[in-house]
């Protein structure tokens, strides 16, 4: 069983599909005209619903601010690579894929997870090994944005994406050695796009897969970015390039 902490993730949660939630926490103490939503869709779905000493939720949550309300899932449910593919077949527009070369902070993950879903990414992949996971403190600091993002956890990043490149998609590393800005790519096509571990950055055997290596050019006097908001950068580039094409 997986806790799923906070108002938004619930709702989001609830909204997107409530057919995965076993049971929801309420605390006691909570002023329950903010839980509304979240109430109302659990007495339409007949999701049981229970009041909960505070210690309790926190115990079941730690170190997490759970607000006072928990959703219980039996467990994430990442896609699977074939499925993913199968999506993006299917769309009208160019995909969009990010492959998160080994990051290893919770923070990092959510933020990009949340952005992700924001700018209409159509999927995630994430290692199994040496990489963060799904976590409730990720759920609450994505906001909800992991349900609406298909994530895929791979064995091997370097043969997912070899696999992604037999139907025809660009794989697009993001590093300080590429020799393309991203403000002069062309963003126009299909691709994967590659963010590395927050202080080694993109694997080498990963790296020898990219079909290019491109970097955010440095205007002021700090030279490098936290990964979460690099993507940012990034994906509000391609969108605009995709959007206003010239």
């Amino acid at each position: 069983m997986i806790p799923v902490p906070g108002i938004r993730p619930v709702k989001e949660l609830l909204h997107h599909n409530p057919a995965r939630v076993k049971e929801v926490w309420i605390a006691r103490q909570r002023t329950l005209s903010r839980l509304t939503d979240i109430i109302a869709i659990c007495e339409k779905e007949g999701i049981p619903l229970y009041y909960k000493h505070m210690d309790e939720i926190s115990h079941l949550v730690p170190d997490v601010y759970h607000q006072g309300v928990v959703a219980i899932i039996a467990e994430f449910g990442h896609a699977c690579l074939e499925e993913l593919i199968s999506r993006v077949k299917r769309v009208s527009e160019r995909s969009l894929i990010l492959a998160l070369d080994h990051i290893t902070d919770e923070g990092n993950l959510a933020s990009i997870l949340r952005t992700a879903a924001f700018f209409g990414v159509h999927g995630v992949l994430i290692p199994k090994n040496r990489s963060v996971s799904i976590s409730p403190q990720v759920i609450k600091r994505s906001a909800g944005g992991c349900f609406y993002v298909p994530v895929v956890r791979v064995t091997n990043m370097a043969r997912a994406l070899k696999r992604l490149k037999e139907e025809g998609i660009w794989i697009i590393g993001t590093s300080h050695k590429g020799r393309v800005s991203l403000y002069e790519f062309d963003w126009d096509r299909d691709l994967v796009l590659i963010l590395g571990n927050e202080e080694k950055g993109i694997g080498h055997a990963v790296e020898k897969l990219c079909d290019e290596l491109v970097s955010i050019p440095v205007y002021g006097k700090i030279e490098s970015l936290n990964v979460g908001v690099a993507t940012g950068i990034f994906l509000s580039e391609i969108t605009r390039v995709r959007i206003n094409p010239s």
